[in-house]
């Protein structure tokens, strides 16, 4: 008997560590889903990199995150919709490009603050956006000259 109480409470111990482990990656990561903040919309080219749940950052801050990619059929670009938090108001002439932390880390999405006097308003849509850049490309075109003669 004394092996079947061992084995319970190591059993509860795993799933105890389990759960405090996921209470602070939700807390660590930012999963919280308050519902504060107000959306908007951009299309991109090629939104390689990024999905729903990427972080949206201005000057390196996390100030939103992605919240649904489709594909427009009428223009065969990528619509993006993401959330910006609360107070955090976005000149009207702002940019959004898709950024890397690096050269192998992944893509988020970055806000370029314009200088407007008016701002975004819930729903609207960014229209200066940049696509990501795909290194593939890059290093194929360094590596060939850059000639795309054939």
């Amino acid at each position: 008997m004394s092996a079947v109480r061992t084995e319970a409470a190591v059993g509860a111990a795993v799933v105890a560590v389990a759960i405090g482990f996921l209470v602070y990656a939700s807390q660590f990561t930012n999963l919280r889903s308050d519902g504060s903040g107000y959306a908007l919309t951009a299309s991109f080219r090629s939104i390689e990199g990024v999905s729903v749940g990427t972080d949206v950052r201005l000057a390196g801050v996390k100030i939103g995150t992605v919240t649904d990619i489709t594909l427009n059929p009428a223009t065969f670009r990528a619509d993006a919709e993401f959330t910006v938090a609360e107070g955090v108001e976005l000149p009207d002439d702002s940019a959004v490009v898709i950024s890397s932390e690096g050269l192998l880390g992944g893509n988020y999405v970055e806000i370029l603050p314009g200088g407007s006097p008016f701002n975004f308003a819930e729903g609207d849509e960014i229209e200066d956006t940049q696509s990501s850049v795909s290194l593939v490309s890059l290093l194929l075109k360094f590596v060939t000259g850059g000639d795309e003669e054939g």
